[in-house]
């Protein structure tokens, strides 16, 4: 019975598109002292193994990162990447279903596993 509400939640929730991830509030918020390049790279290594290779596109001082669900197109998570002044870059992570507990921490955990060195 809780399966068939979580699958009927998920399914009420409908696509989400990436200007509508950019106006949720952030999953993850923080600074690293990589530049967008290597971050980005980082991330889409770390996800190589449970995700397609994200869309990268340059987006004001720095890049944009979208990953796709796993079982279709629309996007899972938003990942901008902006230039710091003093070197490094500040990470904003927009996460589809951010508000649901048990949705896959695939892309969380790699986004914070890239912040450091």
């Amino acid at each position: 019975m809780k399966l068939a509400v979580v699958v009927l939640a998920l399914a009420m929730t409908g696509c989400a598109t990436v200007a509508d991830l950019e106006h949720t509030p952030p999953t993850l918020s923080v600074i690293s002292g990589k530049s967008p390049q290597g971050y980005a790279e980082c991330l889409t290594n770390k996800l190589a193994g449970s995700r397609k290779p994200p869309l990268v596109e340059p987006h004001h001082d720095g890049l944009r990162m979208i990953i796709s669900q796993n079982l279709s197109k629309d996007p899972a998570a938003v990942v901008v990447i902006e230039t710091r002044t003093n070197n490094g870059s500040s990470i904003k992570l927009y996460e589809h279903l951010s508000n649901v507990p048990i949705r896959p921490k695939d892309i969380q955990n790699a986004a914070t596993a890239c912040i450091s060195g």
